[in-house]
């Protein structure tokens, strides 16, 4: 089955380019089936780029899936149309009175700034408490994970001394966990980020449990034991191209910036990137979807609840 979108969204034509099975509202609204309903909250200022990375995950699984695209109502995006947001976006504010099966946070580039110094770090705890009653599963990304585990559980982010930037082998800490349905003993994933979260601090929260990792990144995922709230400080959803783009930016703005790890062939960025993470990638988005969004959401939405926040 596809993923529904708005039949002008520019995610649209991409997808389908890509034999991304893909269906638009008219057609949708004929089908007899309760799709999921997910709700992105997009922090990122490349909107547009982030919806399509995130909707090419999204639709390779065999559920219908409507999404519900968020921004933040306090700022003011610099990197995208206002027309586009006001075609294809809500607010928060516009939203609240529903639930959803699922929803992603993304990352966004404020990660050295304190969290209470992002201008709409009140909005984003806003949502965080309302995805605690309204959400079935929240899927947090990056930055995004870096936030839902700060304000959730008290969880601090530590700067790096230099950029964690590149692609990664991961290993699965825990097996048989349904998130990880399918996967192979080592799978790569990238990272973009100046700051983590130490393995140290979620072993020693009880309410978390580490399910993937690597040597050289640290943690990948980890999430509460029910499977309602997980964090993942990678990009699994990257393009081919995406960290090159940042690597070159940050060339030509002159800023200090390795070459990304483990990405380009030979580490020569004069040559074609090797995307070594695609198929994990729709797996473990699939995977979400099926066994921990589709399988254990209830069929009336408005039965989601949660009694209260997770607990340290």
């Amino acid at each position: 089955m596809p993923i529904k979108i708005p039949e002008q969204l520019p995610a649209r034509p991409i997808l389908e380019g890509e034999n991304i099975f893909v269906m638009t509202e008219n057609r949708a609204n004929r089908q007899d089936i309760r799709p999921l309903e997910i709700g992105i909250v997009n922090l990122m200022p490349t909107k547009i780029a982030t919806e399509t990375q995130l909707l090419r995950v999204l639709g390779n699984s065999p559920l219908q899936v409507n999404i519900t695209l968020l921004r933040a109502e306090g700022h003011e995006s610099r990197n995208t149309s206002h027309q586009h947001l006001e075609r294809f976006y809500s607010t928060f504010s516009q939203v609240r009175h529903r639930t959803f099966d699922g929803m992603i946070i993304t990352g966004a580039p404020v990660e050295q700034l304190r969290f209470e110094d992002v201008d709409y770090w009140d909005e984003l705890v806003n949502i965080m408490d309302y995805a605690l009653s309204n959400v079935h599963s929240t899927l947090y990304i990056c930055w995004g994970a870096q936030a839902g585990l700060h304000h959730h559980f008290g969880i601090a982010k530590h700067a790096l001394p230099a950029k964690l930037f590149g692609v990664f082998p991961h290993r699965v800490t825990t097996p048989n966990h349904k998130l990880f349905r399918g996967f192979d003993d080592v799978f790569m994933a990238p990272h973009s980020r100046h700051t983590e979260v130490r393995r140290e601090d979620i072993a020693n929260c009880d309410a978390l449990e580490i399910l993937a990792e690597s040597d050289q990144a640290g943690v990948l995922v980890a999430g509460t034991r029910d499977g309602r709230n997980l964090f993942v400080t990678g990009h699994l959803e990257y393009d081919r191209e995406t960290l090159d783009a940042e690597y070159r930016r940050d060339v030509d703005k002159g800023l200090p910036i390795a070459v990304p790890s483990g990405y380009y062939p030979g580490d020569d960025p004069a040559r074609t990137p090797i995307m070594s993470w695609r198929a994990h990638a729709h797996l473990f988005y699939a995977n979400w979807l099926n066994y921990i969004v589709y399988q254990e959401t209830p069929y009336q939405l408005d039965a989601i609840v949660r009694e209260q926040a997770p607990a340290s």
